[in-house]
């Protein structure tokens, strides 16, 4: 039998299989798969990275702090990366992985809680702004996203965590990034609740120096966030070769 006739009827040129996909015809499947060398793709695609981005929740409200150097590999691209997004005057967003994955689909999710606002004519809920965006990411291999959702809506202050990998986790403490374990470090030995405002805002911004000072590839400056009932506000951008002097140097 031809290959022709094998898979075609010769008088009406029709498929005898219709399900068949082409492919099958021409190659082995198997042969192909056994060729493909899987380890080395994931590693093409592999993003460099390294950041350190921390918030928690206490009396006064949430805190939220972040460094500033963005990296590939060894290399230092930039120092003034601002890695928090500004969704709404009530919610916020961080950044580590791959700063265009984040941005990108945090800056989506941003669109979508405007368009409920303008539809519904109030804010979106924390958890539906979350899952929104969880819902984005899950099915999407090859994305590198490390997050923290932070917001107030009517039930209070939120905090979640969320990765590419889909998982969503609701908490009160959080670090992220490859300088976390320094700065929880310094939150696991220093956090209460009941802290001042100027104490947790002095506390956010010393662990975000410490683990800069520790971490290769965090860095820059240390850019610090206050969010409670009224909204967020930028409390300041402190570089960490001055808070060096006063933590380090003059301790």
């Amino acid at each position: 039998m031809c290959f022709f006739s094998k898979y075609f009827n010769p008088k009406t040129f029709c498929p005898l299989m219709p399900s068949t996909n082409i492919q099958d015809m021409f190659f082995d499947k198997e042969a192909l798969r056994n060729d493909v060398d899987y380890q080395k793709i994931n590693d093409m695609v592999k993003p460099f990275k390294g950041t350190t981005t921390l918030a928690f929740i206490f009396k006064e409200g949430i805190a939220i702090a972040v460094d500033s150097r963005a990296t590939s590999g060894s290399y230092i691209a930039s120092r003034t990366v601002h890695k928090v997004i500004r969704v709404n005057n009530y919610l916020l967003t961080t950044m580590a992985g791959g700063a265009a994955d984040c941005l990108y689909w945090e800056k989506r999710m941003g669109a979508f809680a405007k368009l409920y606002e303008v539809t519904n004519g109030k804010r979106l809920p924390v958890p539906a702004a979350v899952n929104y965006l969880r819902n984005c990411i899950v099915g999407r291999r090859g994305l590198s996203i490390g997050t923290m959702v932070c917001g107030w809506d009517d039930k209070g202050p939120n905090i979640y965590y969320l990765d590419n990998d889909g998982t969503m986790v609701k908490g009160t403490v959080f670090s992220v990034g490859s300088g976390s374990t320094i700065a929880y470090g310094l939150l696991n030995s220093n956090y209460r609740y009941d802290m001042s405002r100027d104490e947790g805002l002095k506390l956010a911004r010393d662990a975000i120096f410490y683990a800069t000072y520790r971490d290769a590839y965090s860095g820059g400056f240390v850019n610090l966030y206050f969010m409670d009932n009224n909204g967020w506000q930028h409390v300041g951008q402190y570089d960490v070769n001055g808070l060096y002097e006063e933590l380090i140097e003059n301790k």
